[in-house]
């Protein structure tokens, strides 16, 4: 009995033991992950200076590195406004169209009457402009139903708000010029669109199309192109006074618009 007894009181303090030892070493591992934790920055305008040199030198993925710091610890403040547009810029120039248009935007909601949000609204057209100023580049040689100008839409939108609600901003004339080179790429889509179903014999779809064209995009080089695509669907459809409308509206329009085409950078 003594024996039996003397063996439970030894495990008994076994195991008070072993607790100790797991709560001592658990104390010790949470103090440890305390100490090489890591440690907040010293202050808003040091993550910031960071941040914004970073971003002067074309190491935009440290820049936003820095903002994100810089914002989730020090959310209040001049420091945190200016980062939260610069970091819209940084996503830009890194390529991170969505991330840029989504930080502008938040900007505008978060400071409406911030001197210089009407640069955030410029952003977001840029963001959205860079996706499809590739395509002014390239023949649209392929099947052009299967290209999607949301961009460009998106991007002409963007641009047309800024307009609107700051025509005296410093970032309005390269939005019109930029709106230009959209409003004449959208057309040129609208176009290929047009002739695609012309020659599937879709004529009143492209006649559609081609009337589209004349309707929104007005003084851009499609005109001709969509005039002679109307007169063709007409003919097709056997719409002869139609077609004829057509051809004497484009012969007309030849000279404007081929004076147009020349101007045209």
């Amino acid at each position: 009995y003594n024996c039996a007894l003397m063996h439970r009181t030894t495990r008994s303090r076994i195991a008070r033991s072993l607790a100790r030892i797991a709560l001592s070493a658990a104390v010790a591992a949470l103090a440890a992950c305390a100490a090489f934790k890591e440690p907040k920055p010293s202050t808003a305008e040091a993550l910031y200076k960071s941040a914004k040199e970073a971003l002067d030198t074309g190491y935009y993925e440290n820049a936003i590195k820095d903002y994100e710091k810089l914002q989730a610890n020090y959310p209040f403040g001049v420091y945190a406004q200016q980062a939260q547009l610069d970091i819209a810029y940084a996503y830009y120039k890194n390529n991170e169209a969505d991330s840029a248009i989504a930080a502008a935007e938040q900007f505008i909601k978060t400071y409406p009457r911030h001197e210089h949000v009407d640069y955030a609204y410029y952003l977001r057209g840029l963001a959205n402009f860079a996706q499809t100023s590739d395509y002014f580049d390239r023949p649209l040689n392929h099947d052009p139903a299967r290209r999607d100008p949301r961009s460009a839409r998106e991007s002409f939108q963007f641009f047309s708000e800024l307009l609107e609600r700051f025509p005296q901003s410093p970032y309005a004339d390269d939005a019109r010029q930029r709106m230009i080179f959209l409003k004449n790429y959208l057309a040129r889509h609208e176009l290929y669109v047009a002739d695609y179903y012309m020659r599937r014999k879709a004529y009143v779809a492209a006649a559609n199309r081609a009337q589209y064209i004349l309707e929104n995009y007005q003084r851009t080089p499609a005109i001709p192109q969509a005039l002679a695509i109307l007169e063709r669907a007409y003919a097709a459809l056997g719409l002869k006074d139609l077609a004829a409308d057509a051809h004497r509206v484009r012969e007309l329009n030849l000279p404007a618009d081929g004076a147009a085409q020349s101007a045209a950078p």
